[in-house]
């Protein structure tokens, strides 16, 4: 069938967010009974061309601030003006497999930084062949064991997740593909938020956070309660909260109150009588610490106790269609006919997903027994690896699906304290203990990372009506090469600069490898033998078990207690705007209802593409050694209260700005008049 007689939709379902009625199904943008070219020369070519230069540029980001780049959104833009540059202009399922293997690069670069420099930092000088090993078998792993979680999270969960990235992407793709005001609305509101974000998170022109501590009362709150709030005034957060909706962005934030409010006030004044006593696993008293640093060396670790109990609950809750998915397909292979069942969700075999395992397995096993350890720590090293990877597989897939925050470094953390721990009572330690560590958590940080993405990709291709099983088969091929492309220019920059901090005698130019450099001083602790902060983790644990018993998402809050409280208060104040849009919308009824729903996504969306756009370029320009932050620094930029008030007064227009657009209503006639149009309720109506 030529590609343009394809019958498709040219816009998303009305239920494509809301959870389906007893009886109701979803049928996608492409119906699962066409089949439009999806892995095409073209397709392939420019996601392994996109995948490779944002792995090399996030790369250095990553390493230099500890930022690693968005790369699926930003791709998802590309991808839409590549389709214009050939005679027969791409398929959108087309487009969904540049994005799928152009958007690997973030996550895979993300397991790099967070874990390798680490090895740098340390001495080790790992060969580049270790170093492009363990992000390719992490990454390998991370696809391998989210696919029979797809069924699960795509399909079983349909309108129960938000999936802010997913949404975005999926409403870029669609919104380019239909054209006409939707198409000028999403790159006017990309454009907003994307010279924004880049303004205010490249340049010195006003404060990206907001404290409010040139205010006595705040100051004195902060200096004696230990009362700290903080807001992250840029558009891609508020976009994402509008996305994820009130009730799951009030949850996320009320993790954050209770980490805040609650617990690091309550540690200070518990640890203000201990005025000469380091209380581990902080390395200072607790009555010269701050707020942010009891946060750090505390209330951390209770929201990585939390996320990981919580994670528990997920994995339970998924077995029975895990396991399902697993039986249907071992009975279709059993039948001979792997092809059997619709389209739109058929999956790699099942022997293939086992194939692909042991092989990975077979080579993290050679891998651990070139270390020079015992056989029988290699098979407790492979065993700690295969189960985390897993474990944390789904955990990704949770958080991702909820928040679009992956809490990549807290799950290393909890990687890198347990491993050692286990390995220590094999004996292993020194030198070779803190590489055979590091290794592991690579590896498990890859797959934790490309897990997250991988899910997104696949919802995505739900929605549209994409192949599971090419997008499953491509995901390995931006694996390969995103983890040839950072491994490479991770080991090309270690030669160039130091990680970490200066060393005495050393003038190369210090790359900060912030995440690496608290893996480093961790697994530098453990192999030291010292305790373990059992009560902090024990203590999250009783956190998501009460929320569980309270039938609260227990991720979601327990990612508001490990993510910093800057993160979570924009995303409060996206989540009200779409729930006052829902309610709007829902007055006005009709159409003109419909539309506002839909044109509150888009912009949604569009703050999402342009922040992370804005990001993409602000990172680029760190690339050049000319580049500093005061290249553009407004007169007023360090004055507290000036600076911060006018990041307040724009980021309220840049909401007053969300529903005016919204309220706008439509602008143009259907252009399908025989299709119904699609209704996109708010976040808010998603359970």
């Amino acid at each position: 069938m030529n590609p343009a007689d394809v019958p498709t939709s040219t816009s998303l379902p009305d239920n494509a967010y809301t959870q389906l009625r007893d009886g109701e199904t979803y049928s996608p943008v492409v119906p699962p009974e066409v089949a439009p070219p999806e892995a095409t020369g073209r397709s392939v070519l420019w996601g392994v061309v996109l995948c490779v230069v944002f792995s090399i540029a996030s790369a250095y980001s990553g390493l230099k601030v500890g930022q690693v780049m968005e790369a699926a959104i930003p791709i998802s833009i590309l991808a839409i003006g590549l389709a214009r540059l050939y005679r027969r202009r791409s398929t959108l399922l087309e487009n969904v497999i540049i994005t799928s293997i152009g958007g690997t690069a973030g996550s895979v670069v993300a397991g790099a930084i967070f874990t390798l420099p680490a090895l740098y930092i340390l001495k080790l000088d790992p060969h580049p062949v270790k170093i492009i090993f363990i992000c390719l078998a992490g990454g390998c792993l991370g696809v391998l064991f989210l696919i029979p979680l797809r069924r699960y999270f795509c399909r079983e969960m349909h309108g129960l997740f938000p999936y802010p990235e997913a949404t975005a992407i999926t409403e870029v793709l669609v919104t380019g593909e239909k054209g006409g005001s939707q198409a000028n609305l999403l790159i006017q509101s990309t454009i907003v938020a994307g010279v924004y974000d880049f303004f205010v998170t490249t340049f010195k022109v006003w404060r990206e956070s907001i404290d409010l501590q040139f205010l006595p009362f705040v100051k004195n709150l902060a200096d004696k309660a230990k009362m700290a709030a903080s807001f992250d005034a840029v558009a891609f957060i508020l976009g994402l909260g509008y996305v994820m909706g009130l009730r799951s962005s009030m949850i996320l934030c009320a993790g954050g109150v209770l980490a805040n409010f609650v617990l690091v006030p309550l540690i200070y004044m518990i640890g203000s009588h201990l005025p000469e006593i380091a209380v581990y696993p902080a390395k200072v008293p607790i009555a010269g610490m701050s707020a942010n640093d009891i946060f750090r060396a505390y209330v951390r670790f209770i929201g990585v106790g939390a996320i990981a109990t919580a994670g528990i609950f997920g994995i339970i809750k998924s077995l029975k269609i895990v396991a399902g998915s697993f039986s249907v397909a071992a009975r279709t292979f059993q039948k001979g006919d792997e092809a059997g069942g619709a389209r739109t969700d058929q999956d790699i075999s099942t022997m293939s997903i086992l194939l692909g395992i042991v092989i990975s397995a077979l080579g993290v096993a050679v891998f651990f027994g070139t270390l020079s350890v015992s056989w029988l720590v290699v098979f407790a090293g492979l065993g700690l690896t295969l189960v985390f990877s897993f474990f944390f597989a789904s955990v990704a897939a949770n958080a991702i699906a909820t928040t679009a925050r992956n809490p990549v470094s807290g799950m290393t953390m909890l990687t890198i304290i347990i491993s050692s721990v286990v390995l220590l009572h094999f004996g292993l330690s020194g030198t070779t203990g803190m590489f055979f560590v590091m290794a592991i958590a690579g590896m498990v940080c890859t797959a934790l990372s490309v897990s997250g993405q991988t899910i997104t990709d696949l919802k995505t291709g739900y929605w549209l009506g994409s192949t599971p099983a090419v997008q499953e088969r491509v995901k390995f091929l931006g694996v390969a090469a995103s983890a040839v492309a950072s491994g490479l220019a991770i080991v090309l920059l270690a030669r160039v600069f130091q990680f970490g901090e200066s060393a005495l005698g050393d003038s190369r130019v210090v790359l900060a490898a912030p995440q690496a450099s608290i893996m480093k001083s961790l697994v530098e602790g453990f192999m030291s033998r010292q305790p373990v902060a059992y009560v902090l983790f024990g203590v999250g644990a009783m956190v998501s078990i009460m929320m569980e018993m309270l039938e609260v998402p227990a991720l979601v809050f327990a990612l508001g207690m490990y993510l910093p409280l800057e993160l979570n208060t924009p995303a409060l104040v996206g989540g009200f705007l779409a729930h006052l849009v829902t309610r709007r919308s829902e007055a006005a009824g009709g159409e003109s209802g419909r539309r506002m729903s839909e044109r509150g996504i888009i912009i949604a969306s569009g703050f999402m593409a342009g922040g992370a756009l804005g990001g993409v370029f602000g990172a680029a320009l760190r690339l050049f050694p000319w580049y500093s932050e005061d290249l553009i620094k407004t007169p007023f930029y360090d004055n507290a209260a000036i600076s911060e008030t006018v990041s307040l007064v724009l980021f309220i227009g840049l909401c007053v700005y969300l529903w005016v657009l919204t309220m706008a209503g439509p602008d143009e006639p259907s252009k399908l008049p025989d299709e119904p149009k699609p209704s996109k309720p708010g976040p808010d109506d998603r359970p």
